[in-house]
């Protein structure tokens, strides 16, 4: 990146393409979670920064603000795309980004799918699930395999042709800690990190192995199931909050993408141009 271009990015300012094609206008992109909201603001095809915030219940005013505090320089004029699979905060999220940008935003549904949906229930398919298989499909090729460790894990298939073909929803790893420890009365909730060895000399690390490297052996299954049916060797890329935690204690994985879920909004948003 010049110099110029490096100046005008910490300013704001709008940054002309390469070869005269115009000014390259911001896109803020919404990935609304049961537990946590992804927020990124792209400039071209680069994720300038992003933000992880707690999916609460919020108003639409309570919403844009916490976007003006985010987005600091303004998004008047900006586009907007948003992924949600909590209806209770769809319409708040529609409706702060379009005060914030002044353009209605682009809600991902599997009716404007750019990627085929190769299920039973095409318009059951979480727009979520829509966003990796797309970003799997296109950033690391097929066929692939996306295990997205949040509330819930979702392990979204594309097959050799290009086409989402299913998967499997799991429990997520705190969700399934959560539930250990509600239900176990001498059980206390515990920091989750890598155990030391897989043989626990104390109940908090009876725990940690069971809880993380237990998940890792449930990733590993079906992932290896998956591989079976899907035929050849699919790419495995872990996204989501604690991917960073678990992906180095599976076998299957072979990379990490964070922000795997905006990158695939940011593709849909440029496939319904």
């Amino acid at each position: 990146m010049s110099a110029a271009r490096r100046v005008a990015k910490r300013r704001g300012a709008r940054v002309t393409r390469k070869g005269g094609a115009g000014p390259t206008q911001p896109l803020i992109a919404v990935d609304v979670g049961n537990t946590e909201t992804v927020v990124g603001r792209f400039l071209g095809a680069e994720l300038e920064e992003s933000w992880r915030v707690t999916s609460g219940r919020s108003t639409a005013d309570e919403l844009r603000l916490s976007l003006e505090s985010m987005l600091r320089t303004g998004a008047a004029g900006s586009a907007s795309v948003l992924c949600s699979v909590v209806p209770s905060l769809t319409a708040k999220w529609s409706e702060a980004l379009q005060a914030m940008t002044g353009r209605e935003p682009l809600e991902v549904t599997a009716a404007n799918s750019p990627i085929p949906l190769h299920v039973a229930e095409p318009d059951a398919v979480g727009p979520d699930r829509i966003a990796n298989a797309l970003a799997g499909r296109v950033l690391h090729g097929s066929p692939c395999i996306v295990v997205d460790v949040g509330t819930a894990t979702t392990f979204d298939c594309v097959s050799k042709q290009g086409a989402f073909v299913g998967g499997a929803i799991a429990p997520g790893l705190g969700t399934a800690s959560d539930e250990l420890f509600r239900r176990a009365a001498r059980l206390s909730s515990i920091e989750l990190r890598r155990p030391e060895r897989a043989i626990g000399r104390t109940t908090a690390e009876n725990l940690r192995v069971g809880v993380l490297w237990g998940y890792a052996g449930l990733v590993d299954a079906l992932v290896r199931r998956m591989r079976g049916e899907l035929g050849g060797r699919p790419r495995v890329v872990a996204t989501g909050g604690q991917a960073r935690l678990v992906a180095p204690e599976c076998e299957t994985v072979d990379l990490v993408d964070e922000g795997l879920t905006l990158r695939g909004l940011r593709l849909l948003w440029e496939a319904s141009r």
